[in-house]
């Protein structure tokens, strides 16, 4: 099977979450490329960009798991994406577990709570927002051994 190139699968990320809004009230695709970008500056290989792409595709409804299923993707990419989605009721501790079991989603992983967690994201939140999310996404970085993100964007290199 000949699998999407990136650009395709940009593309379809981008239509499947068209007029889907972040919580500041952002257009959505604008987190997918943050994602995909936070990928690839971490060292990320072609299938976790694909992954970043389409991690949030399944959980927010934009594509179905039957399609990604179905999708000409890698395994990889697939199993990414996969472990990326949070099931309904979920504990944290389970959805981090399934990250750090996945080959190659804890990068994606990182590059997304980095995005989210980002101040400038954050600061158009309300204050009780803002709170509420900063202490989830610290969190889930101690749930998957992640060190703080540096203020200043810099990465020490694993």
């Amino acid at each position: 099977m000949t699998h999407l190139i990136l650009p395709e699968v940009e593309s379809l990320a981008r239509a499947a979450h068209e007029g889907q809004t972040d919580k500041a009230g952002r257009p959505y695709a604008e987190h997918l490329a943050a994602v995909a970008e936070g990928v690839r500056a971490r060292g990320g290989d072609p299938e976790q960009i694909a992954a970043a792409w389409l991690h949030d595709s399944v959980e927010d409804a934009a594509l179905s798991e039957e399609w990604l299923a179905a999708a000409a993707l890698t395994e990889r990419t697939k199993a990414i994406v996969g472990a990326l989605t949070k099931r309904p009721g979920e504990p944290p501790e389970a959805y981090a577990g399934r990250i750090l079991a996945t080959p190659g989603a804890l990068l994606v992983k990182e590059a997304d709570l980095g995005h989210n967690a980002d101040p400038r994201r954050l600061a158009v939140l309300d204050e009780p927002t803002r709170r509420r999310l900063t202490e989830k996404y610290s969190r889930m970085r101690a749930l998957l051994g992640l060190e703080l993100e540096p203020a200043d964007g810099e990465r020490a290199r694993r």
